[in-house]
């Protein structure tokens, strides 16, 4: 029996790009390095995750905007590069951080498609939380 391998790609920059102003070319430069060599073809097994460095596991996260800046920023460079399908069927998911208390406004945005959830799927009355948030 024959499977197709599913990959979660993350990329994200750290705090000092952020600060620095660099965040978009860093992330640029990852997925220009790391996916953008692959076919059209695959495009349809590969599910993408958004986690800026900075807010793994310290409880930072990127707001709502930030999000939605950076999500619609890869789906644009997708789309420059292997169309606008696949830009609109690709996800695109957020991983910094995600909390019951920040998971609705950052998963409200057009082009987060979901989380890719850490420590908070530790505990099941967050972990609930975070997913019954997603509408």
């Amino acid at each position: 029996m024959e499977h197709d391998i599913e990959i979660i790609f993350c990329f994200g920059e750290e705090l000092k790009d952020r600060k620095g102003d660099k965040h978009f070319e860093v992330v640029k430069e990852q997925l220009e390095n790391g996916l953008f060599h692959v076919n059209k073809d695959s495009w349809k097994n590969i599910i993408l995750a958004y986690e800026p460095v900075w807010a793994i596991g310290t409880g930072e996260t990127a707001s709502p905007e930030q999000a939605q800046e950076m999500h619609q920023y890869v789906r644009g460079l997708v789309s420059d590069k292997f169309g606008e399908e696949i830009a609109q069927n690709v996800s695109i998911l957020y991983g910094g951080s995600v909390k019951p208390n920040n998971a609705a406004e950052i998963f409200e945005n057009e082009d987060v498609d979901g989380g890719l959830i850490g420590g908070a799927s530790l505990n099941a009355i967050d972990f609930l939380t975070i997913v019954s948030s997603f509408k």
